[in-house]
């Protein structure tokens, strides 16, 4: 029960009535600071070229030592809900595109009946929780399950297609959502750490762990400073002994000259004849 309520006060927390909105960035590992709220990254893909298939997305998430969203209960639904409520800014609108959640099917020649039983979730919870679409799973060849996100479709016979559970193809390509092991106060000196204080309730936060390109770059960049300062020193020096061979070198005046000349006449001596 208590879990459940700390849920809901993480939704209430990333954006609720007199609390400061926390904008929630693709990409982005989201914690909360009080070691009971997994941690959650959206993968969200503007260009349909880049989303992924269900086992990419599975990977993509182990990779960094999580996996796809496994779901306990409805307070947690919640919570995602909320998140992706703020995936963008306010007012610039949210693309459709579906999220794929850690929840699939492993079974040949089962007969529609039995289909819904066996969904599992890929990383090991035992949860019965559920969230179908109206006449989802489907099953058949759809094995691997999607979070509706389609705020622009028309609302079908079960509503708006935002949130609910639909079971697709796993080869079909979506955005995805990875969850991780609670933490505090992450250490990694190349990710940039956020604070969002509820006013009611201060021992409560947000810590947004800001992922991307930038640190991937740091990773790159920081083995490469030895080389570029040993080439930086190798030409130092040897502009220095260009510069010192050229000052050695000294013209030679036009009043001199390294033949002896005598400055007497010198008398030729006549010949008798």
């Amino acid at each position: 029960m208590s879990r459940v309520v700390s849920l809901l006060l993480g939704a209430a927390l990333l954006c609720g009535h007199g609390v400061l909105c926390r904008r929630v960035v693709s990409g982005q590992k989201v914690c909360f600071a009080d070691l009971k709220h997994p941690c959650y990254k959206m993968a969200y893909f503007h260009e349909l070229s880049s989303r992924v298939s269900f086992q990419e997305a599975r990977l993509a998430c182990e990779s960094e030592g999580g996996a796809l969203l496994s779901l306990e209960n409805e307070a947690e639904q919640k919570l995602i809900e909320s998140m992706l409520q703020n995936l963008t800014k306010p007012g610039t609108g949210i693309s459709d595109g579906d999220f794929w959640i850690g929840l699939w099917r492993n079974g040949e020649g089962q007969t529609s009946g039995a289909c819904p039983d066996l969904y599992q979730w890929s990383d090991g919870s035992a949860s019965q929780y559920r969230n179908w679409y109206t006449d989802e799973p489907s099953c058949g060849s759809e094995k691997c399950v999607v979070m509706y996100h389609q705020p622009t479709a028309n609302p079908g016979l079960g509503g708006p297609y935002l949130y609910q559970w639909n079971d697709d193809r796993c080869n079909m390509k979506h955005n995805y959502i990875c969850k991780y092991e609670p933490e505090i106060n992450p250490t990694s000196p190349v990710e940039k750490t956020y604070f969002t204080n509820q006013p009611e309730d201060t021992h409560q936060n947000v810590v947004v762990t800001e992922a991307g390109i930038i640190p991937n770059l740091i990773y790159v960049v920081i083995p490469t400073i030895p080389l570029l300062l040993l080439i930086l020193v190798a030409f130092g020096t040897c502009c220095f002994q260009m510069l010192h061979k050229s000052k050695g070198r000294t013209k030679t005046s036009p009043t001199q000259s390294t033949l002896w000349i005598s400055k007497s006449t010198r008398k030729e001596s006549g010949m008798e004849v």
